[in-house]
């Protein structure tokens, strides 16, 4: 069994930003012919429309982003909850919103609606019922999720606060692991003291402990590469028992 120090190396939604969103990101100086993005031309989309779409959510002092004010002004315009339903995460990671955490920059928007074919506020009302996270197969999912993590970040920090982490655990992985456990880890995260924030590492392998350890004492393998927060896990679930 490898010592723990070692194993230690392997190792409301939105409400993320939105409230200290306020405190934009600074203004950036970007040429004007960056402003175009390069989406092949398709005869079912009016690219025209869709830059003018996202001229309506760009931030005010930086035309070439949509932060999170934007967003929501999105989230209303489709008539989702963007505080609290899940499917305007799902959408912004269909758009490929990836560049920097909690916005879209327009070249993102004019490729992602060009290959979802959405010129319209019409077509993007038409397009939730398919962000359903019941849509997604395992390999997409994973993708979604990872996504959802980095997209919550605040600024350069690369890891996330933990209640934060508990709001957006409680979102994202609803309908995909049996409730009882997502509380269970709930549970646990809440009555550790010592953990402030979460990484990315440590998000990603609670999924996998969720998906691929049923029993703990059949399932778990201590000596596995897993980071000390699912180890720590483990004996706290070992003391309900």
């Amino acid at each position: 069994s490898k010592p723990r120090h070692e194993r230690r190396k392997k190792s409301t939604l939105m409400s993320f930003n939105f409230r200290s969103s306020s405190r934009r990101l600074s203004s950036r100086t970007i040429s004007s012919s960056s402003y175009d993005a390069k989406v092949s031309a398709t005869p079912s989309v009016n690219e025209a429309a869709i830059k003018k779409m996202f001229a309506s959510y760009a931030d005010e002092d930086d035309e070439y982003i949509a932060s999170m004010e934007g967003i929501a002004k999105l989230g209303e315009d489709i008539e989702i909850d963007a505080l609290e339903d899940v499917r305007i995460l799902v959408l912004l990671w269909k758009l490929g919103a990836k560049d920097k955490p909690a916005q879209i920059n327009r070249d993102e928007w004019m490729k992602g609606c060009a290959e979802l074919q959405i010129d319209s506020v019409a077509k993007l009302k038409a397009l939730i019922p398919s962000l359903d996270l019941g849509f997604l197969d395992e390999t997409a999912f994973l993708g979604f999720y990872e996504f959802a993590f980095q997209f919550s970040r605040e600024g350069t920090h690369r890891t996330l606060d933990k209640g934060l982490v508990i709001e957006l655990m409680k979102l994202v992985l609803v309908n995909r692991i049996d409730q009882v456990r997502i509380d269970s880890v709930v549970g646990f995260l809440e009555n550790q003291n010592d953990v402030n924030r979460i990484t990315l590492d440590q998000w990603k392998q609670v999924f996998s402990f969720l998906n691929e350890v049923q029993d703990v004492e059949t399932d778990y393998d201590e000596d596995g590469a897993w980071p000390v927060l699912i180890d720590e896990y483990v004996e706290y679930l070992k003391t309900k028992k």
